[in-house]
């Protein structure tokens, strides 16, 4: 006997292995990518961590000096009394595409950062780099004529800018806010539309209310595999198609989540009901007791409680699926952390995460002390 035992524990740790072995393999992981490319995601990782959440207000100062492509020995003879009045000076005030220029700047905002632009003749602005002012508000950087350059008279424009005066909430993060609320709006009318639907549905999805009679076999199996089937749809494939139909918005999200909440409590609903104790139900029944009775009177009273701990449970859950929702147009903070991924705008994208992150966790712990005083 012992041998049998040997050889079957053999067989089954082999069987083990050699499913794992060709799931690693149809996977195909690979550990050492983890460390090879690590860098490339470095700077992403960066970004994330530092959310855009509070800003100073921003002034600046703009200056500019005109640029001619085709030679003119006129413009090109400034006066050194011109020159001492300007913020700007170009070591040339005319030439071509790809001549290399020197520009300085005096008497703009000191210890700031600027960028400079080139504009074009049809007001074209191309970024040229960016430059920092010294003590006395004077700079000096190398700059080439870009391949921009269109028509005669150009012009050479420095934006420098600084915050000013005290933190405040970033406009970002006003914008995360108000996503935010109508995230938790959304979950939340999902998951009540949700709860008004399940709660019937467990009742005609429950064995033990059910199955005495064909009839009443019958609605059981159709709903039972009706909610299995709804279950089996993922809600941001339900979200897609709601988008179709009622266009983009948190109205499409609302009905993506809700029939997947719908299913998925009416199974957690069913299956309370199918563990209550029948001597309530045969005592109620036993008296002469109408079906909506022996629900009110006898079922309803023992399943209550489990039924608004998992209500806030879903509630929780539909929160945290709503910004997958919003990556196709289902509404919330969702659909803004899609555009702001699309747009590399990967600090914006941090404050989206770092204020799901918050809310999350807020609402897990709420829900949690919630449930611990209902049971």
């Amino acid at each position: 006997m012992p041998n049998y035992f040997r050889i079957k524990f053999f067989f089954i740790a082999l069987a083990i292995l050699a499913i794992y072995s060709y799931g690693w393999r149809v996977t195909e992981i690979n550990l050492g990518d983890l460390f090879r490319d690590f860098h490339l995601v470095k700077p992403l990782v960066k970004e994330l961590t530092q959310p855009d959440l509070f800003s100073r207000e921003k002034k600046s100062q703009t200056t500019e000096i005109d640029f001619f492509l085709k030679a003119d020995l006129n413009k090109n003879q400034d006066s050194a009394g011109s020159n001492e009045k300007r913020q700007l000076v170009l070591s040339q005030s005319s030439g071509q595409i790809g001549d290399r220029l020197t520009i300085s700047g005096r008497r703009l905002k000191p210890n700031s950062e600027g960028t400079l632009f080139w504009v074009n003749e049809i007001e074209q602005e191309f970024p040229l780099g960016k430059f920092e002012t010294d003590p006395t508000g004077k700079f000096q950087k190398d700059i080439t004529v870009p391949p921009s350059a269109r028509g005669n008279r150009q012009i050479v424009r420095a934006i420098v800018s600084w915050p000013e005066g005290s933190l405040q909430a970033s406009d970002t993060l006003r914008l995360t806010f108000d996503k935010m609320v109508e995230t938790l709006f959304l979950a939340l009318m999902a998951t009540t539309f949700a709860i008004l639907i399940a709660i019937p549905l467990s009742l005609l999805a429950s064995s033990n209310l059910m199955t005495e009679t064909l009839l009443g076999t019958m609605i059981y199996y159709v709903i039972r595999t009706t909610l299995n089937l709804l279950r089996s749809i993922e809600p941001l494939i339900m979200a897609i198609l709601f988008v179709v139909w009622v266009g983009i918005g948190p109205f499409a999200g609302v009905l993506a989540l809700g029939i997947h909440s719908i299913a998925s409590l009416g199974k957690l609903f069913s299956e309370q009901i199918e563990s209550i104790d029948t001597g309530p139900v045969e005592a109620i029944t036993s008296v002469g007791a109408k079906p909506l009775q022996v629900v009110l009177f006898g079922v309803l009273p023992q399943v209550i409680l489990p039924f608004l701990a998992l209500s806030f449970y879903r509630w929780d859950i539909n929160v945290r699926m709503s910004t997958i929702i919003g990556f196709v147009g289902g509404g919330g903070i969702g659909f803004l952390l899609q555009q702001w991924i699309n747009l590399l705008k990967y600090n914006e994208a941090g404050t989206a995460l770092f204020t799901i992150a918050m809310v999350v966790i807020t609402l897990d712990t709420l829900s949690a002390k919630i449930r611990e005083k209902i049971k």
